[in-house]
């Protein structure tokens, strides 16, 4: 039995260090992944919340897109429908054969996309509870848009929205995995790379889900101290 968690060991014919690259892969995917979220999630906020009818049209629209049709699917919509653009492309000019995208950067653009649309909705619902009078009183002091931006209502939106973006990071995490339909030697892949190797499904599967469970930990962490640092100094 011991030797079936050699597997796992960093020696000659352990996959330790294979699965922690991965790891480092599919924590890189995340964290670029979530924060190209953040651009588009703001700009889908800034739509929805705007007075003007057509930004709110089209981010509403990328909302409903991206949360209706399924992650995977969109995945799969991204990668070869870019990859069959790029070919055209490379047609056009001369190249021969199929081209792909690269995995990684289809994966970070992908996700992106997805947890903007949860993301806009954290932001917009953060936005909406800021008490109305903190607008006024930024007013009244005479602070220009984006003065009031930075020192009143940005600082109290993510009070607002540190707990539902710690919600959609969770969700950016467990999508990570699904990138591995596109070819992304991801921690799903590595782990499924390395049970067909080793006819050990059950043990490679049970390290993957040990270091996903400590990605989100410490993560975690990461996202409960953030939440305290941004109610400090709020009377409840």
């Amino acid at each position: 039995m011991f030797d079936k968690f050699n597997l796992l060991g960093f020696g000659t014919g352990g996959w330790g260090s294979a699965l922690l690259e991965a790891a480092a892969i599919t924590l890189l995917l995340s964290v670029a992944g979530f924060a190209l979220g953040i651009v588009f999630g703001g700009m889908a906020a800034a739509g929805r919340l705007s007075a003007t009818r057509l930004p709110r049209a089209i981010a509403s629209a990328y909302g409903i897109v991206f949360r209706g049709v399924p992650d995977l699917l969109t995945i799969y919509l991204f990668y070869y429908g870019g990859s069959v653009a790029l070919t055209a492309l490379g047609r056009f000019f001369g190249a021969k054969g199929f081209t792909g995208l690269p995995t990684l950067a289809t994966g970070i653009v992908t996700i992106g996309f997805i947890s903007g649309a949860y993301q806009a909705e954290v932001y917009r619902g953060a936005y909406l509870a800021v008490e109305r009078g903190q607008f006024d009183a930024a007013k009244a002091l005479a602070l220009t848009r984006i003065q009031m931006l930075r020192f009143v209502i940005v600082p109290q939106l993510m009070r607002h929205a540190i707990p539902g973006l710690g919600n959609v990071w969770q969700l950016v995490l467990k999508d990570s995995a699904l990138i591995s339909v596109i070819g992304l030697v991801e921690l799903m892949r590595q782990s499924q790379i390395g049970a067909g190797s080793t006819r050990e499904p059950f043990l490679f599967y049970c390290a993957a889900a040990a270091l996903y469970f400590a990605i989100a930990g410490l993560t975690g962490l990461v996202f409960g101290r953030a939440e305290v640092n941004a109610s400090r100094g709020v009377v409840h």
